[in-house]
């Protein structure tokens, strides 16, 4: 996997790009200047970034992704990750039939929702999973695989299914590691 180099991600003309961020050259990056790169983040090859997208830091996005923030945002806070093939929408079309939909017609003919998207800090999301508009996924989260998340979840839970239920209490001793990682890194 080859990154850019810093003076190539500068040319791009992100919003902000923070100390060490590495983007694949095979990720496909729309709107960079409504995306911003927190410090040591990290999207990998073939993933799709779009939209108002703001990565905090020590966040990973695994090979395969779509993070697709439109006009409202996907907000991704630190220490996140997506495993492969997440797929993260900030607006979605109307499937009813009551309105035209996808990206050709005007929104004068459709009716998308459009709502902000929140992973909040250790949030981790399992391999091809789904994130829909609006969904606040809380601190310290883990979404098992093949997970359709539909509805905003409560702090420090392990969720699973389809639609996504909280199925366990996930352990919070990975902050006591946070504090050491951080504290080496300052070192």
């Amino acid at each position: 996997m080859a990154y850019l180099i810093r003076e190539q991600l500068e040319t791009m003309g992100f919003k902000a790009v923070g100390e060490n961020v590495k983007v694949s050259d095979k990720a496909s990056i729309y709107n960079p200047d409504m995306i911003e790169l927190g410090d040591y983040s990290r999207i990998d090859d073939f993933c799709v970034i779009s939209g108002r997208v703001a990565i905090g830091k020590y966040v990973h996005i695994a090979p395969f992704c779509l993070v697709a923030g439109g006009e409202k945002g996907v907000f991704m806070d630190d220490f996140c990750g997506l495993a492969y093939g997440v797929q993260v929408f900030s607006q979605s079309d109307d499937y009813s039939g009551r309105t035209l939909t996808n990206p050709t017609v005007s929104g004068k003919y459709k009716n998308e929702r459009k709502a902000v998207v929140r992973i909040g800090r250790h949030v981790i999301i399992g391999a091809s999973s789904m994130v829909f508009p609006g969904v606040d996924l809380a601190e310290g989260c883990s979404v098992g695989a093949m997970t359709l998340v539909n509805k905003s979840t409560q702090p420090w839970g392990t969720y699973a299914g389809n639609p996504a239920r909280r199925i366990k209490d996930r352990k919070q001793d990975l902050l006591e590691l946070e504090a050491q990682f951080l504290k080496e890194q300052r070192e």
